[in-house]
């Protein structure tokens, strides 16, 4: 039945009592009854509260692995910050806290809609986008945040956007609801968990066991929260798909790890590819004081960091299959701000940037 003739039935139905009353019922049990909280924010304390901590995955607002890409233009970005500006209206930011017990209670909040938002309003600060396209305030085309006057720099900052904070309440259900549809093409959100469904078989099941691997816990600890959105199958698959083949990457993650998943979906060096994951697992836990982590502190790894080192590992122990560096030449750089910029920043999912941090640990270890 095509959707005019569909359409057609249901506008000639006549509702009766007994689908009325069911109607109503349906409607009592799905409602959610969800308590929710308004506050306001300054600009500045936003952005503080997504960078602190982010690169260890502690920041106190925190964009969940189930939404999608940093996927805005230069151009979205540069009118977003121009609305910022102008103080025009802009939609409300959704947050949310997870339910724990008293004793891992970290008091974060997961960012449920307006991560694209908060990402830009960081990026700006950190002069890290060059407004462009901008059609109103043309003159400030080419400026970055520091171009600007000090005075309405301080502007900026103090600027108040509205959050509405649900309560733990909120399941993780729910609050994937209110994305998708506060949200188009939510078609394109939950990517290790569309594949886990997609691209079942053998490959899958063996990144499954990779990352279920003790040794690989250690090394690369996540926190619990992020183990159940298949954060670890995530590394995996990033770790084998970049070494791999980082130098065809072009700027899509999503579509690049889809396609290495599907091509070695039935068939793998499964032999090979596990020495190899070992080898690189065994020489972190010896080399590296704290593993992938940025410290002793850190409960969790940031993937930028993983695919840097991890990577950079395989790709030098293939040049030189017995690399043993000494601690020190490592601690000389591992620390280093040179080696920190190449692995704190938004703007990580770009050829030149991927193959800069993965080739830089190469280099590092192999000089050594």
């Amino acid at each position: 039945m095509n959707s005019a003739v569909r359409q057609k039935k249901i506008s000639q139905k006549e509702i009766t009592t007994e689908e009325r009353f069911a109607a109503e019922v349906q409607i009592r049990e799905l409602k959610h009854n969800v308590d929710y909280s308004t506050k306001e924010f300054t600009i500045e304390v936003i952005v503080d509260k997504y960078m602190e901590g982010k690169e260890e995955d502690e920041n106190e607002i925190f964009i969940p692995t189930y939404q999608r890409a940093f996927v805005w233009t230069d151009d979205r970005k540069s009118k977003f910050i121009e609305s910022i500006i102008l103080e025009l209206p802009i939609p409300y930011i959704f947050i949310a806290t997870l339910p724990k017990d008293i004793l891992s209670d970290e008091g974060r909040a997961e960012i449920v809609d307006g991560s694209q938002r908060i990402r830009t309003l960081a990026a700006f600060l950190q002069d890290d986008l060059r407004l462009t396209g901008l059609n109103k305030l043309e003159k400030l085309n080419g400026f970055r945040f520091s171009d600007l006057e000090v005075s309405r720099q301080r502007k900026i900052k103090r600027q108040g956007i509205r959050v509405i904070e649900l309560s733990d309440r909120a399941t993780e259900q729910i609050r994937r609801d209110i994305f998708e549809r506060i949200n188009t093409g939510s078609d394109e959100l939950r990517a290790m968990e569309k594949r886990k469904g997609i691209y079942t078989g053998p490959f899958y099941d063996f990144i499954r066991e990779c990352a279920s691997l003790p040794a690989f816990k250690t090394v690369c600890p996540i926190s619990n929260s992020r183990q159940r959105r298949e954060e670890a199958e995530e590394l995996v698959l990033r770790y084998f798909s970049y070494s791999d083949t980082y130098q065809s990457f072009r700027h899509d993650v999503r579509n690049f790890l889809d396609n290495y998943l599907k091509t070695h979906q039935q068939e793998f060096e499964r032999d090979r590819m596990l020495s190899q994951f070992l080898k690189m697992i065994q020489f972190a836990y010896s080399h590296f004081p704290y593993g992938f982590r940025k410290s002793k502190d850190s409960s969790s790894v940031a993937r930028v960091r993983f695919e840097a080192l991890a990577c950079g590992i395989t790709l030098a122990q293939r040049i030189n299959p017995d690399l043993n560096p000494s601690k020190d030449s490592i601690e000389r750089w591992i620390d280093s701000d040179e080696f920190r910029a190449q692995v704190v920043s938004d703007a990580s999912n770009s050829l030149p940037r991927l193959k800069g941090r993965i080739e830089y640990v190469r280099d590092r270890l192999l000089e050594a």
